[in-house]
């Protein structure tokens, strides 16, 4: 029978707490479902972890959907389609990319709107199998593995909505500055490189900014060597700026941030990772006219365009650390230490 990692009821914590960990467990002796009408039975092979999870996991409120009992988390994962529900477009034996948001094309979903697979009440894919509705998979790119697959739907799907689906359209030849080497920038940088842009990656040492550079880097800055390194993003472009900054830290950031954006720039905001604190950022954006975007989640769409450019360019996305099911319990510990370059993975099946 199947198996789950489900999340214990508990008191908030730091997200990046080990402690934390200790809300998960492994149940065993599921039952398998069964797909409906437009719905597949999924078997899932690989699960990718993103900090919003580890988030869920600690009960954290910094994100808004607190976790209901026996949650199941997480929402990256790619598997094989084991059977298919009446009307299915789907058919047997086909791999797929699961997209954790309910957001097929159109607009921007709402939070509420967007399901957040993995949250709230809303079960996940830590799990060896599950039913999908038909317009949440989308045809992974076929030369990859499924470690691969499953680590491109949150983190590629994000950077590819901040850097082609966002209000200022992307052009071959801009400045892009990827801050950090997690996750997400990772993908930007890479995306980024791929679709003819200058990548500007800035990380905390060397070795990460190594990996930036095998990415499609140009540009290199250790901001532990070089904190003011807004300054040195207008040093290397001849006091232009770059024309997108993508920041995935928050308030610790953005004023950086701000100061590498040109003028008319963008800043695209994709995470909160440092502690909020009081800033006063209107002087410099209208003075600037400067663009602050908000990046919330991805479409389909947005995750076929990551599809279309592994396919044109053979492109491999960077993967950290893989962990088995059964060691689910270490890869969240791998997570909250914040020094993977790349994704952490975990193996559900073989």
């Amino acid at each position: 029978m199947p198996s789950a990692w489900q999340i214990a009821d508990g008191e908030a914590q730091d997200w990046q707490s080990i402690a934390a960990i200790e809300n998960l467990h492994l149940v065993h002796d599921i039952p398998k479902p069964v797909p409906g009408p437009g719905e597949v039975l999924l078997n899932i092979k690989a699960v990718a972890l993103n900090a919003r999870d580890m988030m869920v996991v600690a009960h954290n409120p910094v994100y808004p959907a607190i976790a209901i009992p026996e949650l199941v988390p997480c929402g990256d994962a790619a598997g094989v389609i084991e059977a298919v529900g009446p009307d299915s477009k789907w058919k047997v034996g086909d791999k797929v990319l699961f997209n954790p948001v309910a957001w097929v094309d159109g607009p921007v979903k709402t939070f509420e709107e967007s399901d957040g697979t993995g949250a709230g009440s809303h079960q996940g894919t830590l799990r060896e199998y599950a039913v999908f509705p038909d317009s949440r998979l989308i045809a992974a790119p076929s030369h990859l593995s499924f470690v691969e697959m499953a680590s491109l739907a949150a983190a590629a799907g994000t950077a590819s909505h901040t850097l082609f689906y966002n209000r200022i359209p992307f052009k071959k030849g801009d400045i892009v500055v990827a801050q950090g080497t997690g996750g997400v920038s990772a993908f930007v940088i890479q995306l980024a490189a791929a679709a003819g842009a200058t990548v500007i990656a800035t990380s905390s040492s060397d070795e990460k900014l190594s990996t930036a550079r095998s990415l499609g880097a140009t540009h290199l800055i250790n901001y532990r060597k070089t904190p003011d390194w807004g300054a040195e993003v207008l040093r290397i472009t001849n006091g232009q700026g770059a024309d997108h900054v993508v920041d995935v830290a928050g308030a610790g950031t953005i004023e950086q941030s701000i100061l590498a954006a040109k003028h008319g720039g963008l800043v695209s905001l994709i995470g909160f990772l440092t502690e909020s604190k009081k800033t006063d950022l209107v002087a410099p954006i209208i003075i600037g006219a400067k663009t602050i975007y908000g990046v919330l989640g991805m479409s389909n769409v947005m995750l076929e365009k990551v599809v279309e450019l592994y396919n044109e360019h053979q492109l491999h996305p960077p993967i950290a650390k893989v962990f088995k099911f059964q060691e689910a319990k270490d890869a969240f510990a791998e997570l909250t230490r914040l020094s993977a370059v790349g994704k952490i993975v975990v193996e559900v099946g073989v």
